[in-house]
């Protein structure tokens, strides 16, 4: 998912890739450098260009991407170095050998000749490491592989360009070595020091988007690392935020199949021995014992269960309300140890909610009169990727004008009816579903309504006329006489 996007019609997109050939030699990339940092589920990567404008009245600089690490990749985000705006970026597809994805990035202002710019393109990977190899007893090291591509794509030439490859952990058992780039390389092609790993520095790198260059100097690298954490996926999260105006309440309800990505377990499991490794601190970094999650301030009512019943195992400690305009990093803390240890392979599916005070994510548009309340996406597990989520905001009986908002751009977004008691025609919904969800998808989505002051009356007719329709039957039945004799 990007950051900032927007959709191009079709024609415009093909004019866009049509005049990319004529482009190519706008720019000029006098360095790359690629960071990427090692993880479980997540690989961040930061690349840098330093470019530089041949032609003047330059707006627009193009990135390209492998195709398998567009397809992997979740988070897109552009910016100028040493500035915190991201800047717009706008998917073009796959370019016209179909070898690359590119992307155009729209500068903050026009560049004159051989003026210069540094560019640094955030991205968070999903699903790019497995377990090597795949099984390990309760007492063996975690070790993952990671591949990805040796040359940073670019449509320009790229004077000098370099890739790190950082790790936990200096314990890295192999990584690879390039072949065939003699040509690009002045005092080697790959170091080690330490936990880092630097592929290059290479040299006078031409246009890496022709298939001439991809198909001879291209190659894959993997890098073989120790992990010292669990690798969690979140396979599925189901989100339900109801918001009560008569309770002044937003209760959140999270419904989530949790799965541990490490190697699966050889043999089996003792539980003599996970006690033994809990005594003395010494847990297999491939097990999860316990989760930490930060939930937000002001929450009331905690539970945590899972399908045997509620899980007692846990510690809540809450934070006091803040208003709504802080930007202060208070956080209640939910400490959760689930019912039994997840190791590599295994699932855990429970269910975990908690309440707010209203007032403390509602606010009022007096010109629209409409109210606004920002509901949080998810609640991240550390480390974790959320495969497929699913957001459902149920919104007081009788709101209509119904407008919001998604952080990020959503598969598909519907507005239903929502049925519970007490209630006579509904709730309206907003549900929303996303998939390959990071920790940089934790945003909130805002949702604006409006609700007459009929509507509000509804559940208190709806219980009055509940108990009176009770009552008017009681008196009937106390005169009905089923007797065949008196």
């Amino acid at each position: 998912m990007l950051r900032r996007w927007r959709t191009l019609p079709l024609l415009l997109t093909a004019s866009l890739l049509s005049s990319l050939s004529l482009a190519g030699p706008a720019f000029e990339n006098t360095a790359i450098v690629r960071s990427i940092e090692l993880g479980g589920s997540l690989i961040h990567v930061s690349t840098t260009y330093a470019v530089k404008a041949l032609e003047p009245g330059q707006t627009v600089y193009h990135i390209a991407l492998g195709k398998n690490e567009r397809e992997r990749t979740s988070w897109i985000e552009a910016k100028v170095k040493g500035q915190t705006k991201p800047l717009d970026i706008t998917e073009l597809g796959e370019d016209e050998t179909r070898t690359a994805h590119l992307l155009a990035v729209t500068l903050p202002k026009k560049l004159a000749v051989n003026s210069t710019v540094n560019l640094v393109l955030e991205t968070i990977q999903t699903h790019s490491t497995h377990p090597y190899p795949e099984r390990a007893s309760q007492t063996d090291p975690q070790l993952l592989k990671y591949n990805t591509d040796l040359f940073v794509l670019s449509p320009y030439a790229t004077l000098v360009q370099r890739t790190k490859v950082k790790s936990s952990s200096p314990n890295i058992p192999s990584h690879s070595t390039p072949e065939g780039v003699d040509e690009f390389v002045r005092d080697g092609s790959v170091t080690k020091s330490g936990a880092t790993i630097t592929y290059g520095p290479y040299h006078n790198v031409e246009s890496s988007t022709n298939p001439e260059f991809l198909s001879k100097y291209q190659q894959p690298i993997s890098v073989h690392y120790n992990f010292d954490y669990p690798v969690l996926e979140v396979t599925k999260l189901e989100r339900s935020a109801e918001i009560s105006h008569w309770g002044s309440n937003l209760n959140i309800e999270d419904k989530i199949n949790l799965h541990n990505a490490g190697p699966t377990l050889k043999g089996h499991f003792s539980r003599l021995e996970h006690q033994s490794q809990n005594y003395f601190r010494r847990l297999s970094p491939h097990i999860l014992s316990d989760l930490t999650l930060h939930l937000p301030p002001g929450v009331t009512n905690a539970y945590f269960y899972d399908l045997n019943g509620n899980v007692s195992t846990s510690n809540f400690r809450p934070a006091p309300s803040v208003p709504k305009a802080s930007k202060t990093g208070q956080y209640s803390i939910l400490e959760m140890r689930p019912r039994y240890p997840i190791l590599g392979g295994w699932n855990y599916s429970f269910t975990l909610g908690f309440d707010t005070p209203l007032q403390d994510s509602v606010s009022w548009d007096a010109t629209d009169e409409k109210y606004i309340v920002g509901v949080p996406v998810m609640t991240h597990i550390p480390g974790s990727v959320v495969d497929e989520a699913e957001v459902s905001i149920i919104l007081p009986e009788g709101a209509t004008d119904i407008e919001f908002i998604s952080p990020f751009p959503a598969l598909s977004s519907i507005i239903s009816t929502h049925v519970t008691y007490l209630d006579t025609t509904g709730r309206p919904a907003v549900s929303l579903t996303y998939k390959d969800l990071t920790d940089k998808h934790t945003g909130i989505i805002f949702i604006s309504y409006k609700v007459p002051f009929s509507a509000h009356l509804k559940k208190p007719i709806a219980v009055g006329g509940a108990f009176l329709s009770f009552f008017l039957f009681a008196l009937t039945a106390r005169r009905v006489d089923l007797r065949l004799h008196k």
